[in-house]
């Protein structure tokens, strides 16, 4: 029997981390709407918002400010944060099921085939009866699925018993293939090539509030289904046998955890572009911080994975102001050698 004096000290440190999480993605976003080109004050920025929010007179704020606030910054830092909280959510959710750190939409895959469904919208102008706005999340998330689908039935092809190494390896030849179909139509566009390159470099830029809405019922669905496995992704991090065992059904369970990171990856890369290493390295760092117990890392990591991006659009837009830099870049340099690391230290684990 657990001790009450374990129980609560168990239970203060996770209060400890949501309130650490919570406070870090809140700062995050002062700082990416208060910085640009036009500082904000951070009183300021709490009264723009309050006073729409509660519909509140506006005739004592500055009008620039407010219409910069509330027509710019916010919404590209809400849509970088659910970007950034879709793409760590998928990630921890990719890595609790294969049981490896380095399992993440990227390394998978599937943000290659979500690209490849984007840019395709993008190259042929396709327009789905009926769908409008979601045409893009749409053909970008059914990609992805069909992505992940052919992932894995390759990886049981060349190996019956899919081992997670396996799975990564076939992921990233996938990735190397989707990569080079996507090289192909840059080379055969024409007026869309500028839009296009954008678009897979990754960028929240000048997105508005319509992007917003076209990824928050995709967040909402798959961040759902993700939380109500949290338990059967803590049975299955012991292996599919011993989940079995504890009464999870293994292959429905996982069709829905692979079917919801899916979604998440291919919203966010509809609306941002292909976001590398987010989904690696978030799960990692929180893991790290705070432990594997998906019932708390999952939420954390959408925290913190939110957090994350909206600094790294943040540097993206003002490290060479006015200019900016791709917001993918920045979290490759973030991690690539983090990437790296986790390998080297695999390695050391392995042969200790």
């Amino acid at each position: 029997m657990q001790k009450p004096f374990t129980r609560t000290f168990s239970g203060n440190k996770h209060v400890i981390s949501y309130i650490a999480a919570g406070g870090f993605l809140i700062v995050a976003m002062m700082f990416g709407i208060a910085i640009g080109s036009v500082r904000v004050p951070f009183m300021e920025i709490a009264a723009i918002i309050g006073s729409r929010v509660l519909h509140l007179s506006q005739a004592d704020l500055n009008s620039m400010h407010a219409n910069i606030v509330m027509n710019i910054r916010l919404p590209r830092v809400l849509l970088a944060g659910i970007v950034g909280a879709s793409l760590a959510l998928a990630g921890a959710a990719f890595q609790g099921l294969l049981r490896n750190p380095l399992a993440d939409p990227y390394t998978l895959g599937v943000s290659s085939g979500a690209s490849v469904g984007a840019v395709l919208v993008l190259f042929f102008q396709i327009t789905l009866p009926f769908t409008g706005i979601f045409t893009l999340p749409l053909l970008s998330i059914t990609a992805a699925f069909i992505t992940i689908f052919l992932v894995l039935l390759f990886a049981r092809s060349v190996e019956p018993s899919m081992k997670v190494e396996t799975i990564i390896l076939t992921g990233i030849i996938f990735s190397s293939f989707l990569g080079a179909l996507l090289s192909l139509m840059i080379a055969l566009s024409g007026e869309e090539l500028r839009q296009i390159i954008g678009w897979l470099l990754g960028s929240v830029s000048m997105r508005g509030w319509s992007y917003i809405w076209i990824i928050l019922p995709f967040f909402m669905i798959g961040g759902t289904i993700l939380m109500m496995n949290a338990r059967e992704l803590n049975a299955m991090s012991f292996g599919e046998e011993r989940a079995k065992h504890l009464g999870v059904s293994v292959e429905r369970r996982k069709l829905a955890i692979l079917a919801a990171g899916s979604l998440l990856t291919g919203a966010a890369v509809a609306v941002s572009g292909t976001i590398g290493f987010v989904g690696l390295v978030i799960p990692h760092f929180v893991r790290m911080l705070w432990g594997p117990n998906h019932r708390h890392l999952l939420p954390l990591s959408m925290l913190v994975g939110a957090g994350f991006l909206i600094l790294a659009d943040l540097t993206a837009r003002t490290i060479i102001e006015p200019a900016e830099l791709p917001i993918g870049v920045i979290t490759a340099l973030i991690g690539a050698p983090v990437f790296g690391a986790i390998l080297v230290r695999r390695r050391m684990e392995s042969r200790g």
